[in-house]
């Protein structure tokens, strides 16, 4: 019917008047339905103008586009950029439709409190005034709870609510370190703090880590080297490793960082994913001397969208945070602050963690025995008490990159190894991960890998001489 519409239009002048709806009906044999849905399609097209009591019109004909704007003097009047977020990008683009997703940084719908996050959202947007401007810091109740999480050191007055994880360590590389100054982070580290680290003209130096978090002495030595006086960490299940910081390495982190008076900024991003009955406690529990910034974000465990995140600070770096966050946006939308303390509050919510927590689990299993019976024992290096991910060793031949580029050719979307590295990589890694599909697809997927990782898969072999 759109088809036969469209040959209607060109063979009539521009304003004429197309038969009704019944004679079109007669015409095709089709039914009035039919032949609305059609005449819709080509008005939203601009082919149709519709003029309710007179019928529908051919539009007037659309002029010659314009030729191509040149914007080619933008390059020499902006000079070289400074902000590439295609790591990033990758991380939040949703996988093709029939695609299995290994590289997702949040958990499937199906993880997230959506129902929950809806109610109290409708509820907070009818409160009086809180559409209104807000207080800088955030609103009291939920940086109370924000520092009561954290233990009786932390008071209400040191926290600073912010839009998520990733607008926290932002405003930390911002506030607290200067353009060109070097900046420690860990080997591999989460690309978003990498991305953003670069983004704010830092200069990375990386710190190697192993199973069991960053290595005290090699964290002195950076600082000795480099001049740094801000390093980044992330204590419990770091991204993308998975590694939480050694009980016995606790105080020599925070101790070396005294030793050079500097700070630390602790990125608590999977404090409700774990699936420890009792995870270690932060490590700004432990500081009493303003070293230790901490970040946490609701949005993981959460939904996406409720961009609810803290920073905790004392001193100096206190007030530079708030002052950074203040000058880039303001304050933290109203009804998102109150949502997000309802939900905290709810009964339902520890509910909700419960069955994340466990799902996520369950997932993780199925990946990791699917990741040791394709790829061998010791491409599994560390098996982490919760999150969202794997960090996988390939064989030294396996190109992460063209394999990841295969499988996303096969259905796979993964993440290769080479963009979590501040510098150069140790060897051939995949990040891996467990939230963003059903057990029966990982399997499937780590299958698939698997396949296109062994030599000569995925390539078309010469021919045989005669």
């Amino acid at each position: 019917m759109v088809q036969a519409l469209r040959h209607e239009a060109r063979r009539l002048p521009a304003g004429s008047r197309l038969p009704s709806v019944r004679t079109l009906m007669t015409r095709h044999r089709v039914s009035p339905v039919t032949v609305r849905q059609a005449m819709a399609r080509l008005a939203d097209e601009g082919v149709l103008e519709a003029r309710p009591g007179h019928g529908t019109f051919l539009a007037a004909r659309r002029a010659e586009p314009p030729p191509a704007a040149d914007f080619a003097w933008q390059g020499i009047a902006l000079g070289p950029g400074r902000i590439t977020a295609e790591d990033v990008t990758a991380l939040l683009a949703r996988a093709p439709a029939g695609a299995i997703n290994l590289a997702g940084g949040y958990p499937s719908d199906d993880l997230q409190a959506v129902d929950l996050v809806s109610r109290a959202l409708a509820r907070a947007a009818r409160r009086p005034g809180v559409w209104g401007r807000m207080p800088l810091e955030g609103i009291e109740g939920l940086r109370t709870w924000f520092a009561h999480q954290l233990g009786p050191s932390v008071t209400a007055r040191e926290v600073v609510v912010c839009p998520g994880s990733q607008a926290a360590i932002a405003t930390a590389f911002n506030a607290l370190v200067a353009p060109g100054a070097p900046v420690l982070v860990e080997s591999p580290s989460y690309v978003g703090a990498l991305a953003a680290a670069r983004a704010a003209g830092l200069r990375l130096v990386p710190v190697p880590t192993d199973a069991h978090g960053v290595v005290p002495e090699l964290l002195a030595r950076a600082f000795e080297t480099s001049g740094a006086h801000v390093c980044y960490l992330q204590p419990l299940l770091a991204n993308p490793t998975g590694a939480t910081l050694a009980a016995a390495r606790r105080q020599q982190v925070l101790d070396v960082v005294a030793a050079h008076r500097a700070v630390l900024i602790e990125d608590d991003w999977c404090r409700d994913l774990t699936s420890d009955k009792v995870a270690p406690r932060p490590l700004i529990a432990d500081d009493r001397h303003g070293h230790c910034v901490y970040l946490r974000s609701l949005t993981k465990s959460t939904a996406p969208g409720l961009r609810i995140g803290a920073i905790v600070a004392r001193g100096a770096a206190l007030a530079r945070l708030t002052a950074s966050r203040v000058v880039t946006e303001f304050f933290v939308s109203g009804p998102m602050q109150e949502a997000a303390l309802e939900v905290v509050h709810a009964p339902a919510w520890q509910r909700h963690l419960r069955r994340l927590r466990e799902t996520l689990a369950a997932r993780r299993d199925v990946v990791a025995s699917a990741v040791r019976r394709h790829f061998g024992e010791a491409s599994l290096a560390l098996l982490p008490s919760g999150g969202i991910h794997l960090w996988v060793r390939l064989p030294d031949a396996v190109d992460a990159e063209d394999l990841a580029r295969r499988a996303a050719d096969a259905g796979v979307i993964v993440s290769p190894g080479r963009r979590w590295f501040p510098a150069e990589p140790t060897g051939s890694f995949l990040r891996i991960s467990c939230a963003c599909a059903g057990e029966g697809e990982l399997d499937r997927a780590i299958e698939t890998l698997a396949r296109l990782a062994r030599p000569h898969s995925g390539r078309r072999r010469p021919r045989a001489s005669a």
